[in-house]
């Protein structure tokens, strides 16, 4: 096909050419003969290429097929993630190898209880994470999130409980420099107390025991700050029943420091001896009562009231002859002393019992220094003694 333009306007790097019908087309003047003006006509044919678009087309439909096969029959793996060794404040979790296929680490998250516990390196190709600092007997839930250039990839929720003090079963001990016979003991108090044995320091090692420090697992311990003991500090868990303190176990630390108690068997012996709350109480309350039994009884000072004759079941005759009951209590203010109030019942108990109605005589006996008593009018004496009768 031949076309026919005109050129309107060359710059250096682009012509405008018209067509018949006044049209603009920007052509590349570098495309253009060298001698080309303002107004010159050219003259272009234009064919399509048949045998080069089927090359193209072939040329591109290769390079799909070698994308599907390198990149697309595979892909990253969700990770998979274990519990390898709980204790009472950590956690040691592992998992595969990182499957990535074709696509590039961006990288790994542990996330705790939902929240993000840290970033792990996968550029040493580690496969496990020691979690420290956890309550004890408490419930955590962990999961990984594997981030990839195709695209995010989460584990399974993992379910971990720690630990009680008393549940000894997650210690793994790595045995140092020791004596044989030691050793065989150690080996025994560590199955019986329900813990393991691991020949050489791992990420799941608790505690190194030893007598000597020295040695290249020695030094792996120190490297990663596993507490080095004696083997005396087995010998406290299975005494104790619980896992105790390792501060006065070390190498170098005082015995003093040692937590030595009784033993759980001896604890169970004491309490079923001792004696139970109510049985405390009543032998508490029985020491009590002759105490209190002496701190009532009365002192030299005071008149004791057993001296005293029990006061008569019957009324006190008034004055006139009537009865009309003992007399209304006074009030506070004006209340007799204690001393006017024992005199007074001492002459109404004597008043009382005494049959004989002669003159004030016969109530005092003879020499004595008392004023004598009015004698009594007929009235008083006949109703005294009709009340006596």
């Amino acid at each position: 096909m031949l076309i026919s333009l005109t050129v309107g306007k060359v710059d250096a790097g682009v012509a405008v050419l018209l067509t018949e019908d006044k049209r603009l087309i920007e052509f590349p003047s570098i495309l253009l003969p060298p001698s080309i003006n303002s107004g010159s006509i050219v003259d272009i044919t234009v064919s399509r290429n048949q045998s080069s678009e089927s090359d193209s087309q072939r040329a591109f439909a290769s390079l799909q097929s070698s994308i599907l096969s390198t990149y697309g029959l595979s892909s990253p793996k969700a990770p998979v993630l274990r519990c390898r060794n709980a204790t009472q404040t950590s956690v040691v979790l592992e998992w595969d190898k990182i499957d990535l296929a074709t696509a590039d680490l961006r990288s790994l998250s542990l996330y705790r209880n939902g929240a993000k516990a840290g970033v792990i390196p996968q550029d040493k190709g580690i496969q496990a994470t020691k979690v420290s600092g956890l309550a004890v007997d408490t419930e955590y839930t962990f999961h990984l999130i594997l981030r990839t250039s195709a695209g995010q990839y989460s584990s399974e929720k993992l379910v971990v409980k720690t630990h009680k003090m008393t549940d000894l079963s997650g210690i793994t001990v790595t045995p140092g420099v020791l004596p044989a016979p030691l050793r065989d003991s150690l080996s025994g108090a560590i199955e019986r107390i329900g813990a393991k044995i691991a020949e050489n320091v791992r990420i799941d090692t608790t505690h190194f025991v030893c007598t000597e420090g020295r040695g290249r697992e020695w030094e792996k311990a120190g490297e990663m700050n596993i507490p080095i003991v004696r083997p005396e500090w087995v010998e406290g868990c299975e005494r104790e029943g619980r896992i105790v303190g390792v501060r006065g176990y070390y190498l170098n630390a005082d015995p003093r420091l040692r937590q030595v108690g009784q033993g759980v068997g001896m604890q169970q012996q004491q309490q079923q001896q001792s004696p139970r709350p109510q049985q405390r109480e009543r032998m508490e309350s029985q020491r009590t009562v002759p105490v209190q039994q002496q701190q009532a009884s009365p002192t030299p000072s005071q008149p004791s009231s057993k001296n005293l004759p029990p006061p008569s079941s019957s009324p006190r005759p008034s004055s006139n002859g009537s009865d009309k009951g003992p007399p209304p209590p006074l009030p506070e203010k004006d209340a007799p002393s204690k001393q006017e109030r024992l005199s007074g019942e001492e002459e109404e108990s004597l008043s009382v019992t005494s049959p004989k109605q002669d003159g004030a005589n016969d109530l005092c006996g003879p020499g004595s220094d008392e004023k004598a008593e009015e004698p009594r009018t007929p009235a008083d004496s006949a109703s005294f003694s009709e009340v006596q009768l």
